[in-house]
């Protein structure tokens, strides 16, 4: 009976560290996807983006579309500029790293992508050749989201590193 009790408790023992093992490094996250969409703040317009995040341990890797519109007035004339910018973003949550409790949320991150640019000229103005915003677009965003339920929560987010740095405001939603 002895024999047993012991072979019994190193079972258990066993088991424990195992499994202890087998989630070591994973995140209660992992698996999680976010959806984000908002407004935001710019001295190049308004933005309005969308996105999709997947945690991968502490990390969220995803992508974000962005759109906004502008106006520059150059020479005299008034034009108008519209700006679509795709882009791949990977964050680090710090919320294990400083114990934050589970409906706060701290990441940072960067981001990588392509704006595209366009404007309308009117008629009789020259080609706009100042402070063209198009082309590659890299930059780091810092944010926090509060989550006052389960599966919803707000967001704020500040970008910065590219021309078309910004703060964005919004929602996110958990699947």
């Amino acid at each position: 009976m002895k024999k047993a009790m012991i072979f019994a408790a190193m079972m258990a023992a066993g088991s424990t560290s195992i499994a202890q093992s087998a989630t070591r490094g994973r995140s209660y996250n992992d698996g999680l996807v976010l959806i984000n969409a908002g407004i935001g703040l710019s001295n190049w317009g308004v933005p309005l983006y969308g996105g999709v995040e997947a945690y991968v341990s502490d990390f969220t890797i995803g992508g974000m579309l962005s759109y906004r519109r502008y106006y520059s007035d150059w020479r005299d004339y008034r034009y108008d500029f519209s700006a679509t910018t795709i882009s791949a973003i990977a964050n680090y949550h710090f919320n294990r790293v400083f114990n934050i409790p589970s409906n706060w949320d701290l990441y940072l991150g960067a981001n990588i992508g392509y704006c595209f640019e366009g404007y309308d000229r009117p008629l009789g103005a020259p080609d706009y050749t100042y402070r063209r915003v198009g082309g590659l677009a890299a930059g780091l965003q810092l944010g926090g989201r509060y989550y006052f339920s389960r599966a919803a929560g707000l967001n704020l987010e500040v970008g910065g590193g590219n021309v078309l740095s910004d703060v964005r405001f919004g929602v996110t939603f958990r699947l």
